[in-house]
């Protein structure tokens, strides 16, 4: 699994390019659950090809064209189509379920 780290300038580009799944995860330094997120969620054996990680701190405009609102936020997107937010608790098979029910849904342009 490839880990990357996006910026507003870089993000759309990018996610838009990105061939197979993406995991799109807003964190910010001063949030303990997006240190811990950090810090494990790639020991987690999920059906996705990247983990794109976006500091809600440093990057302003992606943050509002989200529209997160809490931290951790986690989206998906596959072969540059939008698949919205993944509410989920932060588990394998609870992460696995939600990603298949978010991939089930009608893909969107990303935000």
């Amino acid at each position: 699994m490839t880990e990357l780290e996006l910026t507003d300038l870089d993000a759309d580009r990018y996610l838009l390019d990105a061939p197979g799944i993406s995991l799109l995860i807003f964190t910010s330094i001063g949030c303990a659950s997006c240190r811990w997120v950090k810090r494990e969620l790639h020991k987690l054996p999920l059906p996705i090809q990247r983990l794109a990680w976006v500091d809600a701190a440093d990057n302003g405009g992606l943050v509002t064209r989200y529209e997160v609102f809490q931290l951790p936020a986690l989206f998906v997107v596959r072969d540059g189509q939008f698949y919205g937010a993944l509410q989920s608790r932060l588990q394998p098979a609870a992460l696995i379920q939600a990603l298949d029910t978010a991939l089930s849904r009608p893909a969107e342009d990303l935000p």
